[in-house]
């Protein structure tokens, strides 16, 4: 088995020497790129009193699609040795020497430059923001190899948007951007859980730590309580920013979805556990869409 797909767009429609950079910056597998997005989606639309700024959206958009390939990139180069020894991964283009280490730094600083230039049209809040969350996507390709739950470190990461999209958007942070983040965080720990069941019997004999090795045959009752956390703090976000009923429909789906998810889920399964992960793109809408709802009804 490997996560990377044949046959897809980018083998029938991208020129031979793009194929392996695209499938670095994870292009052909967008649903990272969703969970990254959407938290700084659902903060720019809760910050906003009225439709979100379609241009802010859609710099967040490009922002995410650059710094989650950043991401995957740095990932890929300090992992090579790891992946080469896992069946999932042995295939992605640096552990395969599709693209050699010297050419994949190249690239990432392309990536991160598409970065810092969206992040410059920014004010002086979320740029200095956006700096400091590049200690934390430097530091968490390494966390598998210290502790047990590298997933609480890419929950961090990947929803830093709550507070830069508020801030992006009023200058400033405040209560409704710390609640929505720490929900994202506890939606991260139950989806990534999920994800990192697939690699559990490899991560195991090769060393490397993840929350699915650590909770094994608990997982189940921890991911209702992760999901019950985010939907709590997600809760508490729509009380400090007094949004009207249709968050509360929009909250009420997500929920639903993420319990469906934990009751549903066969850890024992990669091909299930890979559906579940790719599922949460529903949460994101969801949430999305009940924000923007209720401050236009």
């Amino acid at each position: 088995m490997t996560d990377i797909p044949s046959g897809d767009w980018v083998d029938r429609c991208a020129p031979a020497a793009w194929r392996p950079y695209l499938r670095l910056a994870r292009l052909d597998r967008p649903i990272g790129t969703w969970l990254l997005l959407f938290p700084g989606w659902w903060s720019v639309a809760l910050a906003t009193s009225g439709w979100p700024d379609w241009r802010l959206m859609v710099l967040f958009g490009v922002g995410a699609m650059a710094m989650r390939g950043a991401g995957c990139t740095l990932n890929d180069i300090a992992d090579r040795d790891f992946d080469a020894r896992v069946a999932r991964t042995r295939t992605r283009p640096v552990a395969s020497g599709a693209v050699s280490v010297q050419q994949a730094i190249a690239f990432m600083a392309l990536e991160v430059a598409i970065g810092a230039a969206v992040l410059l049209s920014f004010n002086r809040a979320a740029i200095l923001l956006g700096i400091l969350v590049l200690v934390l996507v430097a530091t968490y390709p390494f966390m598998k190899r210290i502790t047990y739950w590298p997933q609480f470190f890419l929950g961090l990461n990947f929803n830093w948007g709550a507070l830069l999209g508020w801030a992006a958007v009023r200058g400033d942070l405040q209560w409704p951007a710390a609640l929505l983040y720490a929900g994202g965080i506890c939606w991260t720990l139950g989806y990534d859980t999920i994800y990192a069941h697939q690699d559990k019997d490899d991560d195991a004999l090769i060393g490397v730590k993840s929350s699915a090795l650590a909770l094994g045959a608990r997982t189940r009752p921890f991911l209702f309580i992760f999901y019950a956390a985010a939907a709590v703090l997600w809760a508490a976000t729509g009380v400090s920013a007094a949004l009207g009923w249709p968050f509360w429909i929009g909250l009420a789906l997500a929920t639903a979805q993420m319990l469906w998810q934990a009751a549903m889920v066969d850890i024992d399964d990669s091909a299930d556990c890979l559906a579940k992960f790719r599922s949460n793109r529903v949460i994101g809408w969801a949430l999305l869409l009940g924000i923007v709802a209720a401050h236009v009804a």
